[in-house]
């Protein structure tokens, strides 16, 4: 009731908040980050995988996704079979655990962090992640296709309420942590082998991308100032 503003990443936000006060600019991102275009050679020798493969990129954050990277990591022999690999940022919390199952799959690339996250985004044909509201803007702006598996403790569950915004435009895949252990494997294999598919959550999310969206905030503020 404050503020004069509330800048939003995507449509529908007048069930949370003011509509008269609700202005869509996007999230700031790094930029950096989702300049991927004409980087997926270099990237795919920078992180040693082959470019006849579909990579799979797993990630959870800086801590990781504990439960993601177990459902992973009962999974690993499944994704092997299916012919995929798997760039699997961990967290510290599992990164030993997955280095030592790692030891048994040649097609399996385990860091503890990701620091090239451009080159990450650019050899993934399909991602994994949380539904963190930068990470969601980050794939919007890459275009990638993604599972979403929320992380169910978020504050008022917000992170549900990011994925939702991409998969009622039928932009990404929601899975709720709690059927992730049924549903993850199959549904990344699945959307693997579904070209029509990719194609489609691609075709979607780009759509949702906002550019810009730091210098939309701040002209935001300079035109409240001068007002």
């Amino acid at each position: 009731p404050k503020v004069n503003k509330i800048c939003v990443a995507y449509a529908g936000m007048e069930k949370f908040f003011p509509k008269d006060k609700i202005i869509i600019t996007g999230n700031p991102v790094r930029e950096e980050m989702v300049e991927i275009d004409g980087k997926k050679e270099e990237a795919l020798r920078f992180f040693e995988l082959k470019a006849d493969k579909p990579v799979l990129l797993i990630t959870g954050g800086s801590l990781g996704a504990r439960s993601v990277n177990q459902n992973i990591a009962k999974g690993l022999s499944k994704l092997k079979k299916a012919g995929i690999q798997v760039l699997w940022q961990t967290g510290n919390p599992f990164y030993q655990e997955a280095i030592s199952l790692s030891k048994e799959y040649d097609n399996v690339f385990v860091h503890e962090f990701i620091y090239k996250m451009d080159f990450a985004y650019a050899v993934a044909d399909v991602v994994v992640a949380r539904a963190g509201a930068i990470t969601v803007s980050e794939l919007c702006l890459v275009k990638k296709p993604a599972i979403l598996v929320p992380f169910p403790y978020a504050a008022e569950d917000h992170q549900t309420k990011n994925a939702m915004a991409l998969v009622d435009n039928n932009a990404a895949i929601h899975i709720s942590d709690s059927e992730a252990s049924e549903t993850l494997i199959p549904s990344i294999i699945d959307l693997m082998a579904d070209d029509q598919k990719r194609a489609l959550l691609v075709e979607n999310i780009a759509k949702l991308a906002m550019t810009n969206a730091a210098d939309t905030i701040a002209n935001e503020i300079l035109n409240m100032i001068g007002e």
